[in-house]
């Protein structure tokens, strides 16, 4: 998704050669180095139209083709998104495909109800069409085991990195039904490591924050691949560094972890950090609807590793992510919504009178920046 010109479904003729040229020549490394998945999605701009025309420039014959296409309430819908994903990738068969965000309890129910999207996928595996079939997700982890849980599936995309390890059931439960599992974006949404701080440079050393990132993921049995987000050639570097260090993941992890885990501890104290999020009401039940358990760990983020830029990403995009991001941000605090009216929804958190103020401050230091989804599916 990184590595297409447009987020937006440009024609043929406004797509440059510059633009094809340089995803040719990262396919062109991938496949040199043993990269031979290539994953992308119906609705992310221009990304299948491009690698349709890369792939009969940079041939592969290891290549795992897969996208993802958003459940539709419509399977008719659904289905001729699939004709088109197969139409601009120009295959005769896609080895995988993903339900793409299953963010929503009706997002499942119009995938596996009778008539729904998955029988779609069956009518097109029995013409030997489509592999196997897995989902994508930035649901909450009940809805994600669920899903798991009615074994239609073979695979899952989720989130899970050093950052954000609250799929952990998730991971559980697609291991004992043997699940293959597939990070999201561990680069990017886990942290903005293609553009870290100093200070988590500094931390992570000797490792650089990817390499780190990569093994503390791959290092776990559960898992067995991670997005690499390539936008050009040399973004393929440090993971192959990471794959080159894998033999080695849990005696260079531990370390990084250790010095990670000491400066977030140093940085918001150990009763912070043990009961920061007990008591927390859902975005739904929160005044403003604002999303305090994310905005909370967006501060845990800054004040221990300062993340900025990822957190003014993430805070920004808050209110304007729909159900991939959903809830707002804490702009709403001090307007129509007021301490005392907060306090109250915190009336069961250990740190109900802490967080309004905590709120304030990472509002000054991160807000202020209005971030959309580039992609609306």
């Amino acid at each position: 998704m990184r590595f297409q010109q447009s987020w937006q479904d440009l024609s043929a003729d406004i797509i440059t050669n510059e633009s094809q040229q340089q995803l040719a020549l990262t396919l062109k490394k991938a496949v040199q180095y043993g990269f031979h998945h290539v994953e992308t999605a119906r609705h992310y701009g221009t990304s299948e139209r491009q690698l349709g025309w890369a792939f009969r420039q940079v041939p592969d014959e290891k290549r795992l083709m897969q996208t993802k296409i958003p459940p539709r309430n419509n399977p008719l819908e659904f289905e001729k998104e699939l004709e088109i994903s197969f139409e601009r990738l120009k295959c005769k068969k896609l080895d995988l495909v993903a339900i793409h965000g299953i963010n929503l309890p009706e997002h499942l129910e119009q995938t596996v109800r009778p008539g729904g999207c998955m029988e779609v996928i069956r009518r097109w595996q029995k013409l030997d069409l489509i592999g196997k079939v897995g989902f994508s997700t930035h649901g909450p982890t009940d809805l994600i085991v669920e899903a798991i849980e009615t074994n239609l599936f073979d695979y899952v995309n989720l989130h899970w990195y050093f950052i954000r390890q609250d799929n952990e059931p998730a991971l559980d439960a697609a291991s004992a039904r043997n699940l293959g599992v597939f990070i999201i974006s561990p680069t990017d949404k886990g942290g903005h490591l293609h553009s870290p701080s100093e200070k988590l440079i500094e931390l992570c050393r000797p490792l650089h924050p990817i390499v780190f990132n990569d093994l503390f993921c791959l290092k776990d049995h559960r898992i067995h691949t991670i997005s690499v987000g390539a936008s050009c050639p040399e973004d393929l570097d440090r993971h192959l560094e990471a794959v080159a260090l894998l033999p080695r993941a849990k005696e260079l992890v531990a370390p990084v972890q250790s010095s990670l885990e000491e400066a977030a501890l140093t940085a918001l104290g150990s009763d912070w950090l043990s009961t920061w999020g007990k008591g927390l009401p859902n975005w739904q039940d929160t005044p403003g609807q604002m999303n305090l358990p994310v905005l909370l760990w967006l501060n845990n983020l800054v004040e221990a590793w300062d993340m900025v830029g990822y957190g003014k990403a993430r805070y920004g995009l808050l209110g304007n992510g729909s159900h991939w991001f959903p809830g707002a941000n804490a702009d709403a605090l001090d307007k129509v919504v007021s301490e005392e009216t907060l306090k109250d929804a915190l009336r069961d958190s250990p740190w109900c009178d802490h967080i309004p103020g905590l709120l304030r401050t990472l509002r000054e230091r991160i807000g202020g920046c209005c971030q959309e989804r580039l992609s609306n599916d």
